[in-house]
């Protein structure tokens, strides 16, 4: 291995080889590193040796996650037409996928040819925190809405990272804690249903097929 490159869920592994490895993490996969029989993972349903003698488990509880061979990294991501990634896109990027989009602004997100690696809770954290209601039409965005959405995007991904993902750590100002019951850090569990930032109770509906948190008085 001499390199790595990530765009969204899809982590190409660069090899001193005419081809880079692809794994493909679906909604729920991974990797654990580990060296013992005794330690593999549950889950690990691809096992890559070392000759360290560790081990590299790829993780796929759900069996949505895949693996491959790719010869030419660009050519395969213009082909399964994935966008730059969340971290990498830039405002004018984004600006001219979502103008040619007339779906609501949640749908356009969660595509993969608009912006890679952005999932559904996510989506709805960057449009709360971008003040954008999920309904509103992806072509009709203003400019100053989608600098906050590249922003928010930003703001969301870099916390999960930094986080590892636990929601229950995240920011108190997040929407997350709305859909994660038990991890939620308000003393009263019920306030968890109402908006972090203005306190109206929030709203639960469905865009574009998926589930959707929102505030109707943040996110007019």
């Amino acid at each position: 291995m001499i390199g790595t490159r990530r765009v969204g869920k899809n982590l190409f592994v660069l090899l001193d080889a005419p081809y880079a490895l692809h794994l493909h993490f679906g909604m729920t996969g991974g990797l654990a590193y580990f060296r013992h029989d005794e330690d593999t993972p549950r889950f690990a349903r691809i096992v890559f040796f070392f000759a360290s003698g560790f081990r590299l488990g790829f993780l796929c509880p759900r069996k949505f996650e895949r693996v491959g061979l790719v010869d030419d990294i660009d050519a395969y991501l213009t082909r399964k037409k994935i966008a730059r990634d969340g971290l990498e896109i830039t405002v004018a990027e984004l600006s001219a996928a979502l103008k040619r989009r007339k779906t609501p602004v949640k749908a356009a997100l969660l595509d993969q040819a608009t912006v890679a690696g952005l999932g559904n809770w996510i989506v709805d954290e960057v449009l709360f925190q971008a003040g954008v209601h999920p309904e509103k039409t992806a072509a009709a965005l203003t400019g100053a809405e989608i600098e906050r959405l590249h922003a928010a995007t930003l703001l969301v991904l870099q916390t999960a990272i930094a986080h590892e993902a636990a929601y229950g750590r995240f920011p108190i100002s997040f929407l997350i804690h709305a859909r994660e019951w038990d991890v939620s850090p308000y003393p009263d569990k019920n306030a968890h249903r109402h908006c972090p930032r203005c306190g109206t109770g929030l709203q639960i509906g469905t865009v574009g097929g998926r589930t959707t948190y929102f505030c109707n008085v943040c996110q007019q």
